[in-house]
């Protein structure tokens, strides 16, 4: 009795301290993570500012937000989100570039006098090499892309948009790490909002995919759709968090006609834009496998149908799986694609539009 009685005293101590040596790693590792990636940004921050600043008092650049940053230093710099050139992003043919050209423009005359100076003229160039920025200008009248606010040279400022990610938490790798696949599926799913608020944010990740498919400035790619590059406000109205990969279809099918390959695999830009090998040429094909739409319903899939009322789930799963199979590029396909935007648009919003969620 008392052998097993050590026993099970030594087991439950050994459990104790497991578990409060998981528990320090777990704030330790989040305390280094938060300190460190607070200084690095801030690191980040101040080397970009010092070195647009630079360039504007040598007359170099000029933009609306120049004086501000670098004069009045009025404007906090807290990081720059990449150092890296970019291809320069080009829009289709059939785009409307008069009303583009005159939209740019207006942007580039950044003290309003009528002129646009040699500074502003490099500042406004160096901008639309960035396709974050060119989404943002073609977009500044909707509601799920952040407003542009200002810029200089090629730095740009953006509204700050307080926002949750889809799934409502977002943890440091080196705690992910410790989580076992399993436990962080259902922790995603415990941290989401109700599900009518979770129908307004997927009909905002809907009509983005509508808005930027033959839009007034051409057709754009979505060529990463994970849950990490979108979120949502305290309104629940959806926000593109991340717009790096949403890139202009004529940049895209330039890029991937360059690229060498000798199986399909070797075609694919960002993480979801995949074409097909061309194995006669050993080069990849202009023409993405799948279209924006079907990756949308991909990323929705398991996040609207989780606590789906069930008088709409099965049309909503039928729906969601009849547009993930959506294969082709959108012309090939333009009726059928339309019919399944509308469809789960209008299931959605008659689910909600009752309530004060809509």
């Amino acid at each position: 009795m008392s052998a097993c009685l050590q026993q099970a005293r030594f087991s439950y101590l050994h459990m104790k301290y497991l578990f409060f040596s998981w528990l320090a790693v777990f704030v330790g590792s989040w305390v280094v993570y938060v300190e460190y990636s607070s200084y690095t940004e801030l690191c980040r921050g101040h080397e970009c500012r010092n070195s647009i600043c630079d360039k504007y008092r040598k007359g170099v650049i000029d933009g609306s937000a120049c004086s501000s940053l670098c004069e009045k230093e009025t404007l906090y710099l807290g990081k720059c989100f990449t150092a890296k050139p970019n291809s320069q992003a080009k829009v289709e043919d059939q785009a409307n570039l008069a009303d583009l050209a005159t939209h740019v423009l207006s942007v580039a005359d950044a003290n309003k006098d009528g002129h646009i100076s040699l500074p502003e003229a490099r500042s406004t160039w160096a901008l639309l090499q960035l396709n974050e920025f060119l989404l943002a200008l073609v977009l500044q009248d909707r509601e799920h892309t952040p407003k542009l606010l200002g810029f200089c040279g090629d730095l740009y400022m953006m509204e700050k948009v307080p926002n949750s990610p889809l799934y409502g938490i977002s943890l440091p790798w080196i705690v992910e790490v410790w989580i076992p696949a399993g436990l962080r599926r259902s922790m995603d799913q415990w941290f989401t909002p109700s599900w009518p608020h979770k129908a307004k944010i997927s009909i905002g990740l809907l009509e983005l995919v509508e808005d930027i498919f033959h839009g007034t400035f051409g057709s754009f790619l979505m060529c990463d759709v994970s849950t990490a590059t979108f979120g949502y406000n305290d309104r629940h109205d959806f926000k593109v968090m991340d717009a790096r990969y949403i890139i202009p279809e004529a940049t895209f099918q330039e890029r991937i006609r360059q690229q060498r390959c000798d199986a399909d695999e070797d075609c694919l830009y960002g993480t979801d834009c995949l074409t097909s090998c061309d194995l006669t040429k050993h080069r990849c094909t202009p023409e993405v496998t799948r279209p924006n739409l079907a990756k949308a319903c991909d990323t929705l899939k398991d996040y609207i149908l989780q606590g789906a009322p069930s008088d709409v789930s099965e049309e909503l799963e039928k729906q969601l799986y009849a547009c993930i199979a959506l294969k082709g590029s959108v012309e090939q396909m333009e009726m059928e694609h339309s019919l399944i935007l509308n469809n789960l648009k209008t299931l959605l919003w008659k689910k909600i539009s009752h309530t004060k969620d809509s």
